[in-house]
């Protein structure tokens, strides 16, 4: 049958005259081929709605990760503001808030040196020569793609190559296209080297005529981050006019700490992981935070909000944000005169901060104004008798101080809310800050949304949440066509909205499970329209039905969804019996959805995926403890009486896993037992819940599996690591 125009009209007028015929005029050979086409129809249409319902739990329980880390944050971030210098939890956590503390440029150039390192002969790996050169690039590529390591010397002294070379670059990057070139712009690869590579197989390796903007989250959640890092340092040392790198809101070493760079880095070099991830922070400060096409087209990781000044960005000093997720401290002398080693800058080379800058509270989207005074710093004098304080004993005292007998959450609301004087006699160090850290997180974290507006991202935790008509003030105001931003995992790769000037741009394939999504990249010529390129980097998904892959991803996003469950247990048994006042131990599904939503706050479609959670019920009434035992979980192998500490120890492992990174400052991937009860009053007083010193010390003896001591960060997350049975015994055709 004809492909063209009129043929498809033709087909389509004749497909109408048979629907409106009567039954019995039908051909039976038309009849049944239309059967199959609405059986088909209404097939594809509920895999399609299972997809969805899948992308919304990997969605959802991404986003709740990233909520709870930046929740943790502020806790260290509260207890550095308002815990006495010499109180022991706070001395934990106390050098994450001052990682460079090399005073000069020449101090860094000595610290990271590499020429003490040598090469073995045995070194089978990529050799570098420096100047580094293309040949030097592309042996890079071809060495990480049949697994080789480049030696650590090579690694120090190409980062320390990228560290000069970043700090020469402007905030914004401007470049232009021409006739005879393209502009290729890739998304998140969050470690994913094979969808890199790729992207280079089909688009061809970075050159002159080959420019590239790669628009950040290089690293996090997988495998070959490093070796991505250190594939694009060396192109763009080669090719500085035309490789862009944007930063990324995972170009920040806390968040490193949760999503897996740091013990990526560490266990690829123990000897020297330590000197090059302090580089690596360094250079993530010096990332330019955004691109510029042609004046016309902005490009940047996450987004914008309604105040976002692309004049004021261009300004900032942004190699003070080491880490986005706290504002540097200004360096204020006290009524004494001495300093606070605890308020030094992130970068100890920066120009202080100018005093006129407001103060930001959260990485939520906020418009306050309003400068505020720190809670009372007590002097140095008489400290001493407080140095094995505990969290707890801190807080009270602070309460005590205040006049006040809040809760951690209230305590820390009324200190950054007060406008009280600071006592005159405390020697009080004053802290501003600059619109410039809102900015810059919002560019990093914040999303778009369908409604106009501008509203806290809470889902995140970070930056906001920004609609069309935010979208068409801030590319009006800076004479702007399109915005191009990543951050986002898109089932195609690539999305628009806000009537096609937002354009959302990712590049990791597989990104959720294998067969999730696709990646894209962009080509961009000087008529700046955007053509898209998508791919599949696993072969396996190649030869995947559409039901088979949606039924893979499906059992994946199940699996991570009954663990949460899992780890909710209390909670959810103790919502459920608020509709059961008569303890029957049934409620109706109704009320299990609503406890479901009310306990997780995941935004999920419950009644949707009832039918995938839920087996059978009574007349409509779900034995909800029959529920729990059939939910085909396997508990932790560690044997503990405590069942309590169970559970908290697995709803918050991500949390404890970095809070142990975090206290193993020597990166051995051991802890003493007393650092080990350190970190679970950390984590209990986050928490504001009551863990006893005998039932942390029992759960030290019980995962001491060789009793030297000491634990093992390692064997203890996956001491606790559940085994899922078969999540989907009867998939859904």
């Amino acid at each position: 049958m004809t492909s063209s125009p009129t043929g498809i009209t033709y087909c389509k007028c004749l497909c109408v005259v048979i629907c409106s015929l009567p039954t019995l005029l039908i051909p039976p050979a038309m009849r049944a081929a239309l059967l199959i086409q609405r059986w088909y129809r209404q097939y594809v249409a509920r895999l399609e709605m299972r997809r969805r319902c899948t992308w919304n739990i990997f969605q959802s329980i991404e986003y709740a990760g990233e909520q709870d880390q930046i929740k943790l944050y502020n806790f260290f971030g509260y207890l550095m503001d308002h815990f006495t210098p010499a109180s022991s939890e706070r001395n934990l956590i106390s050098h994450i808030f001052r990682e460079n503390n090399i005073c000069h440029n020449v101090d860094w150039e000595r610290y990271f040196c590499y020429k003490s390192i040598e090469v073995p002969e045995l070194y089978s790996g990529p050799h570098l020569s420096f100047p580094i050169t293309c040949s030097n690039a592309a042996e890079l590529v071809e060495a990480f793609k049949n697994k080789q390591q480049l030696h650590s010397r090579y690694v120090l002294q190409l980062l320390g190559e990228t560290w000069r070379l970043l700090r020469i670059l402007p905030n914004i990057s401007q470049i232009s296209t021409c006739h005879n070139k393209e502009i290729t712009i890739c998304g998140d690869l969050h470690g994913h080297l094979e969808d890199l590579l790729l992207v280079f197989y089909k688009n061809g390796l970075p050159s002159s005529e080959k420019p590239y903007v790669f628009n950040g989250d290089f690293v996090d959640r997988g495998k070959d981050s490093l070796e991505i890092l250190l594939i694009l340092f060396s192109f763009l040392l080669v090719y500085p006019n035309d490789v862009h790198l944007n930063r990324g809101n995972h170009e920040d070493h806390i968040v490193n700490l949760r999503y897996g760079f740091t013990k990526e880095v560490l266990g690829k070099y123990r000897l020297h992981g330590k000197k090059i991830l302090k580089l690596l922070q360094k250079i993530f400060s010096w990332l330019p935070l955004a691109t510029v096409i042609d004046h016309k087209v902005l490009v940047l990781h996450g987004g914008i909000s309604d105040t976002t000044d692309l004049h004021l960005i261009s300004r900032v000093d942004r190699h003070k944000y080491v880490s986005a997720l706290r504002p540097p401290k200004r360096k204020r002398q006290n009524r004494s005169g001495m300093t606070d080693s605890d308020l030094e800058d992130d970068d100890p080379t920066a120009k202080s901060v100018d005093s006129s800058r407001r103060r930001v509270h959260s990485l939520t989207h906020s418009s306050s104004t309003g400068t505020r005074h720190e809670v009372q710093r007590r002097s140095l004098q008489g400290l001493n008798n407080r140095v094995t304080c505990s969290v707890e004993e801190e807080l009270k005292e602070r309460r005590r101080q205040a006049g006040l007998s809040q809760s951690y959450g209230d305590l820390r609301n009324s200190l950054t809310n007060s406008d009280s004087d600071p006592d005159p006699d405390s020697g009080e160090l004053l802290e501003s800050y600059g619109d410039e850290w809102k900015q810059i997180v919002d560019m990093l974290w914040s999303d778009p949304m369908p409604q106009d507006g501008c509203v806290p991202n809470e889902v995140r935790g970070g930056g906001c949440y920004w609609g069309p008509d935010v979208t068409e003030e801030v590319l009006r105001r800076h004479n702007l066509t399109l915005l191009i931003r990543s951050h986002e995992c898109k089932q195609e790769g690539y999305e628009f909205c806000h009537n096609r000037r937002v354009l959302t741009i990712f590049s990791a394939s597989n990104y959720y499970e294998v067969g999730s999504n696709r990646g894209a990249y962009i080509r961009m010529g000087p008529d700046l329209v955007p053509h898209f390129i998508q791919y599949q980097a696993n072969r396996a998904t190649r030869a995947l039905t559409l039901r088979q892959s949606v039924g893979r991803t499906e059992r994946s996003a199940l699996r991570a969804l009954r663990e949460k469950l899992f780890a909710h247990k209390s909670d959810l048994i103790s919502s459920f019996q608020e509709y059961d006042p008569e303890n029957t131990g049934l409620i109706s599904l109704g009320h299990w959805a609503g406890a479901m939503e009310a306990v997780l706050r995941l935004g999920l479609p419950w009644r949707v995926l009832r039918s995938q959670l839920v087996g059978d019920t009574l007349d409509g009434m779900l034995d909800y403890h029959l529920w729990f035992r059939e939910l085909a979980i396997t508990e932790p192998n560690t044997e503990l009486s405590n069942a309590s500490l169970l559970e908290t120890m697995y709803k918050h492992h991500s949390n404890l896993e970095t809070i142990f990174r975090i206290i193993d400052t020597d990166n051995s991937g051991l802890i003493s037992f007393e650092e080990f009860r350190q970190t679970w009053k950390l984590l209990s007083s986050h928490l504001q819940t009551e863990i006893s010193d005998e039932a942390i010390s029992d759960l030290a003896v019980s995962i001491d599996f060789n009793k030297d001591g000491s634990i093992d960060i390692n064997e203890f997350m996956e001491a606790f690591r559940l085994v899922g049975g078969d999540l989907l015994q009867n998939e859904v055709p």
